[in-house]
């Protein structure tokens, strides 16, 4: 079983370096709650990088056109954490919960709870 987080950000230096202008300038219209939830505006959220550390789970990012793109066929809402568990996928989170989650913290005891 592998956890796969897609993002609702394209991936790319140009890309990342809007995210951050815009997580800065205008967090409350930001597009991707999961990015703002395990990312600060330049890195990794320090919280979120423990717990990945600690956890016994594969795990898999992608931003959504790097997900797309291996994954033409998949119709999913972003953001969204999915399982993927022999070649099939299964929604674990979806966009709108992950929209109503207030913290790192949060995101974290929800995982835990559906794990």
């Amino acid at each position: 079983m592998t956890l796969v987080f897609v993002y609702n950000a394209n991936s790319g230096k140009i890309n990342a370096l809007l995210d951050a202008g815009h997580k800065l300038f205008s967090p409350s219209t930001y597009p991707c709650s999961l990015c703002a939830l395990t990312y600060d505006t330049f890195t990794e959220n320090s919280t979120w990088k423990s717990f990945r550390k600690e956890i016994n789970i594969n795990m898999k990012f992608y931003h959504k056109d790097e997900f797309e793109s291996e994954f033409p066929y998949a119709d999913i809402s972003y953001p969204t954490i999915l399982k993927l568990d022999s070649e099939m996928f299964s929604t674990v989170i979806d966009h709108k919960t992950l929209d109503n989650i207030p913290d790192v913290a949060s995101l974290i005891q929800k995982l835990k709870t559906i794990l």
